[in-house]
């Protein structure tokens, strides 16, 4: 399994509707203070999300994949959206 499979897995919990995942790592090899893991671009559309600010919908996030950091993720760019809010 990938990393990014494994982060789709465990995201199944909040129930996409939309989910994207990009791995940035090659833009940011060897850059200072990185002592290893990826980095990703994360954007996902959810009804958990729905009334729940950005630090909410962030953390829910990062409950999800809490035993990952900072091992095997080190940067996460989260764009995280209600269905409501999608235009």
């Amino acid at each position: 399994m990938t990393l990014i499979e494994e982060i789709t897995n465990r995201l199944q919990n909040l129930a996409p509707t939309k989910l994207e995942i990009t791995d940035d790592s090659a833009k940011h090899a060897g850059h200072q203070g990185n002592g290893g893991g990826g980095h990703f671009t994360l954007t996902m559309t959810s009804s958990h999300f729905s009334g729940k600010s950005q630090i909410m919908r962030h953390r829910l996030i990062y409950q999800a994949l809490a035993d990952m950091i900072p091992k095997r993720i080190h940067a996460l760019s989260i764009h995280a959206l209600a269905p409501d809010e999608l235009k």
